[in-house]
C-alpha cells in the first residue's frame, strides 16, 4: 500500500508543525501621538525584522518594527515630521516616499510591508484615499488616516549570506517550524502521489473537481492552463 499523500496527511490528527508562541515578544502595535524613546532594539521569533522595544506617552510597552537607521536611545516623534523611523498618517507623508509598517485601516495596527528590507512607495493622494505601490508593484489604495512608518525596514541583506550546508538550513527551518524537506511530487513513486513514476506519460496537472480524495493534486478546476502570452 502506498502512503497518504502530503494533502491527506495534513488533516490527520492535527498539525504536523505548531507555532511556537512561547517564544514570540508579543503583539505589534503603534503608540499613542508624542514622543516615543527607542529603549532596546531586539530580535523576535515571530517574525525576520527587528523590534524597536519603549514605551509610549503613558507608560505602556510598545512593540514595532525598527526602520533602518534606528538606534538605542533615538527619540521618535509619533505623529509629527514625516521623517525616517517616524509613525505618522500616510496623508502627511510627501508623494514618492518610501514607507512600511502600513495599517489595513485606522488602528488595526501594522499588516502590510512588514517583512525586513522590504518598503512601499507612496503614488498619488487623491480625495478620501492615498494610491500605495507596494513591493510587488500591485497599487492598493489607503485611508488617509491610516498610520505608516516612514522608511525602509531594518534587516535587509539577511538572505544574502548563505546556508552552504544542509544542517545550517534545517535548524532554521526547525526554527520557524516550516515543513521541509519537502519531497517533490514527480520525483516521488506512483504509490504514493498521482504525479510519481517515470515509466508512465505525463500527468496533466489539471483535475476535477470533483476527483476523490488523493487524486485531486495540482491545479483543481483551472479554467485554463499554458503560458499566458502577453
Amino acid at each position: 500500500m502506498g502512503k497518504r499523500i502530503i494533502q491527506r496527511a495534513r488533516g490527520k490528527g492535527g498539525p504536523r508543525y505548531r507555532s511556537p508562541g512561547h517564544r514570540y515578544e508579543g503583539a505589534i502595535k503603534y503608540p499613542a501621538a508624542g514622543e516615543f524613546i527607542v529603549r532596546n532594539i531586539i530580535h523576535d521569533a515571530a517574525r525576520d525584522a527587528p523590534l524597536v522595544v519603549g514605551k509610549d506617552s503613558i507608560g505602556r510597552d510598545i512593540l514595532f518594527i525598527a526602520a533602518e537607521g534606528l538606534a538605542v536611545g533615538q527619540k521618535l516623534n509619533i505623529g509629527g515630521k514625516a521623517e525616517s523611523g517616524n509613525v505618522v498618517p500616510i496623508s502627511s507623508v510627501e508623494k514618492g516616499s518610501f514607507i512600511f509598517g502600513i495599517e489595513n485601516s485606522p488602528g488595526s495596527g501594522p499588516k502590510f510591508c512588514c517583512t525586513a528590507g522590504t518598503h512601499a512607495t507612496i503614488v498619488s493622494k487623491e480625495t478620501g484615499k492615498v494610491i500605495v505601490q507596494m513591493p510587488s508593484k500591485k497599487q492598493l489604495e489607503f485611508d488617509p488616516r491610516c498610520l505608516v512608518t516612514v522608511g525602509i525596514a531594518a534587516g535587509g541583506g539577511r538572505n544574502d549570506k548563505p546556508y552552504v550546508k544542509a544542517g545550517q538550513l534545517f535548524y532554521a527551518t526547525q526554527a520557524r517550524n516550516t515543513l521541509w524537506p519537502r519531497s517533490s511530487a514527480n520525483k516521488m513513486n506512483p504509490v504514493d502521489h498521482p504525479f510519481g513514476g517515470k515509466t508512465k506519460p505525463g500527468t496533466p496537472k489539471t483535475i476535477s473537481r470533483w476527483a476523490p480524495p488523493g487524486a485531486k493534486v495540482g491545479a483543481v478546476a483551472a479554467r485554463r492552463s499554458g503560458v499566458r502570452k502577453k
